[in-house]
């Protein structure tokens, strides 16, 4: 198995919504796995790997500041789709002059991590000539050369992912800080098809870097 790949990824602003907080939006203090690992998918997806986040290194001091953000209240329904789909005449958009609010958030400002993954293979999904390596070369190549799928983000999509490779002869210089953040998410559980579930974790930070290598996941 190929080693783990670092990347670098920062950003003027991050929002990794806690799900107990619905109402008005409050992010994490942190980055959160599952975020973590839609930024490698961003860079390369394919059905036959999976990311695993091994490490994350946080480099700047954890900072919130608060802003309000215009959502909208309503969404467009799959049967609505369905019957517009079979004539119904029904437009599909929503008016934004009736279903617009206004909502507080607390999200973090001038963020940068140090994020260390690998992948597992799904050899169900794997084509014939698909392999550890050739996934390993591609995504390298795509890292160093700035390519992505979709613009990778930081929790909400107005809130984009800058990213770069992490030299893998350097350590990262993390904040000098430890912290219990408690219950965190951690993934979404696909295993069962139609019936997605999260999936969480106790995150811990020692010395500015939350080491996952060994965490144990909760359903």
């Amino acid at each position: 198995m190929p080693k783990p790949i670092r990347i670098r990824v920062w950003g003027d602003y991050a929002l990794f919504s806690r799900p107990e907080l619905k109402a008005e939006r409050y992010s994490y203090d942190i980055i959160t796995p599952s975020a973590a690992r839609g930024i490698y998918d961003a860079i390369y997806y394919h059905p036959g790997m999976r990311w695993q986040i091994k490490r994350i290194f946080v480099e700047k001091p954890i900072r919130f500041t608060n802003v309000r953000r215009n959502e909208v209240t309503k969404k467009i329904l799959a049967s609505d789709l369905f019957y517009a789909a079979n004539g119904s005449g029904k437009p599909i958009y929503i008016d934004r002059s009736e279903a617009i609010a206004q909502r507080a958030a607390t999200i973090l400002r001038d963020v940068s991590y140090v994020i260390e993954a690998n992948f597992v293979l799904i050899p169900e999904k794997m084509g014939a000539d698909d392999s550890a390596d050739k996934f390993f070369a591609i995504f390298s190549n795509r890292l160093k050369t700035g390519k992505c799928f979709t613009q990778p983000y930081l929790g909400c999509r107005e809130f984009p992912a800058y990213f770069e490779p992490f030299p893998d002869d350097r350590e990262p210089k993390t904040i000098a800080e430890d912290r219990d953040f408690g219950i965190m998410l951690y993934d979404m559980d696909y295993s069962e098809e139609g019936n997605i579930k999260p999936t969480y974790f106790h995150a811990v930070m020692k010395n500015g870097v939350v080491d996952l290598r060994d965490c144990e996941v909760l359903r």
